[in-house]
């Protein structure tokens, strides 16, 4: 799944996330992937690699949760 969003685009599959900003790519696996709900925040925290971004909207929360299956 691709989500449009205001810095970039999310690239989401059951198994990782990429964050795609103009010149920057995060990535990330699904089981190190969480939540901020109430602050629309997505994080990554694997050890060594840590690395957060905020979301625009719940929904793209929503969409991204479903698609990781968590």
């Amino acid at each position: 799944m691709i989500i449009d969003f205001s810095q970039g685009k999310i690239i989401v599959t059951p198994d990782e996330v990429q964050i795609r900003f103009e010149h920057a790519t995060l990535y990330g696996m699904a089981e190190d992937i969480k939540f901020k709900k109430d602050v629309l925040i997505m994080y990554a925290d694997a050890g060594a690699v840590r690395w957060s971004m905020t979301l625009d909207s719940v929904e793209q929360l929503l969409q991204i949760k479903d698609t990781l299956m968590i």
